[in-house]
């Protein structure tokens, strides 16, 4: 294996996850981008895809079984729930959290990538980092990681309504302060057409109220409405 030793992944294992790997090249590949293996066909085959695949269905598992045994809303109230938990920003803040950037391997470019590239990366090593505890630990194990990285943040969403759909809850908004519908307009459109970097803004009666940056306009969308949304609630508060 080229790259980092495995010294640095076994203290990482031991003092962020809280146990030894039985397998630590599970974790290795769990924090292996593809570019990395495309710099390195000679010596590394395995990058963290396969690992996000499983992490992100044991990751959905998890939460979902939470919700529905502890709360009795409906069923949409719940996947709305379950979405914010577990959407890009909150799974890629709890890995910028626990401190692993350092250990993921990824190629020169992607290391010099755009702040949006890098959340995504860490969001499916993230996920990888589960599908590798899940392997080599079982269960009950990722079970418990993703209580104490992820779960534990509901009440925060919870709290400041975070969880509702940014676009309909921009729109109740601007309809009762502004008595306008929001419109989204495209700013900027950059990059490859395989890799599209999309800058949209929310305006209300003309005026720019906020900008979102995302891989699809739809998701650059939902970013500029969150971004109105703190431009409203800043107006409430003073």
């Amino acid at each position: 294996m080229t790259g980092m030793p495995i010294g640095p992944y076994q203290d990482f294992a031991r003092e962020k996850l809280g146990f030894e790997f039985k397998d630590i090249q599970l974790l290795i590949t769990a924090l292996t981008h593809r570019s990395y293996v495309n710099e390195h066909k000679k010596s590394v085959t395995d990058h963290n895809e396969r690992l996000e695949f499983l992490g992100d269905a044991v990751l959905e598992l998890v939460v979902t079984d939470y919700l529905f045994r502890t709360f009795t809303e409906p069923e949409g109230i719940l996947t709305s729930w379950r979405a914010a938990l577990v959407r890009t920003e909150s799974i890629g803040a709890a890995g910028d959290k626990l401190g692993y950037e350092s250990l993921v391997r990824m190629s020169r470019g992607e290391k010099n990538g755009t702040p949006r590239a890098r959340l995504q990366i860490l969001a499916n090593a993230f996920e990888a980092t589960i599908g590798s505890i899940y392997l080599d630990q079982g269960y009950d194990a990722a079970s418990v990681f993703i209580h104490t990285h992820i779960i534990s943040k509901l009440e925060v969403i919870l709290n400041e309504g975070t969880w509702r759909d940014p676009k309909s809850h921009l729109q109740e908004v601007s309809q009762r302060v502004d008595g306008a519908t929001p419109l989204y307009k495209v700013i900027e459109e950059v990059g490859p057409d395989h890799d599209k970097v999309f800058t949209l803004g929310a305006y209300v009666n003309g005026q720019l109220m906020g900008k979102g940056v995302g891989p699809s306009k739809q998701n650059a969308q939902q970013e500029a409405a969150r971004a109105a949304l703190q431009t409203y609630e800043k107006r409430q508060s003073k």
